[in-house]
């Protein structure tokens, strides 16, 4: 990754986070097939709602037969996490038009938000519409693309669990874990590191107790806390 911003740049950084919206693009087509939405459903949906692990949710509760009502309320709970990556992003784009931001807002995910916070190291921490607006399309349409043939390929690939597609993007994240630490040099490593292991815990710990679509967002906003307050008091 280098300091290049603009759309070319845009398309070369984010190809190395496609294998986890190919793998689990195919699986959640294969799924939504199994339930029986057809491929042009599941391409809508991915369109539409694009968002992975609530589009799982959505096809999940429509089998088990739940209300509109609820399948809205827990996709909004479940999505809600994307209102904090957006006000992250909002200062970097303060010199766009209401209307790109509104386009940038759209578009963002989980993984174009950890990849925007990465380059971010390496462009003296200014980010432009040109290379955010081509990550997020770039991801899109691969996100679209890849369920669409997962949903083809459906009656075809009964477990695609059994291929390792519900690690893709676990391993992704992994990934740009790494590069967030090993390049951001505002922050001392060790608090990385210290920040790492609570959120961790955190995790493992409010799993046991706060349902699945809360707890992301109650860890992002206890870990944000409890990193100033170390950063503050021993950094």
């Amino acid at each position: 990754m280098k300091n290049d911003l603009s759309a070319r740049a845009g398309f070369k950084d984010t190809i190395p986070t496609l294998s986890g919206y190919i793998g689990v693009g195919l699986a959640f087509g294969i799924v939504a097939k199994a339930a029986g939405l057809n491929v042009l459903m599941i391409t809508l949906m991915s369109a539409i709602t694009y968002s992975g692990a609530a589009q799982f949710v959505i096809v999940s509760m429509l089998l088990a037969g739940s209300s509109f009502s609820a399948i809205v309320l827990s996709v909004f709970l479940l999505s809600a996490r994307m209102l904090l990556m957006g006000m992250t992003v909002a200062p970097f784009m303060k010199k766009e038009s209401l209307f790109r931001n509104v386009i940038i807002g759209s578009l963002l995910t989980d993984e174009t938000f950890a990849l925007s916070m990465n380059k971010l190291n390496y462009t003296n921490r200014q980010l432009s519409f040109d290379w955010l607006n081509t990550s997020n399309l770039v991801a899109y349409l691969t996100w679209i693309i890849s369920s669409g043939i997962g949903g083809a390929l459906g009656s075809l690939i009964p477990n695609p669990n059994q291929f390792g597609l519900d690690f893709a993007f676990i391993a992704m994240f992994i990934g740009l874990l790494y590069l967030q630490v090993a390049a951001d040099r505002t922050i001392d490593r060790r608090l990385q590191v210290i920040m790492i292991l609570i959120t961790l815990v955190l995790v493992y710990v409010g799993m046991i107790f706060v349902p699945s679509n809360l707890l992301l967002i109650l860890v992002t906003l206890i870990g944000c806390g409890l990193g100033v307050l170390l950063k503050h008091a021993f950094f």
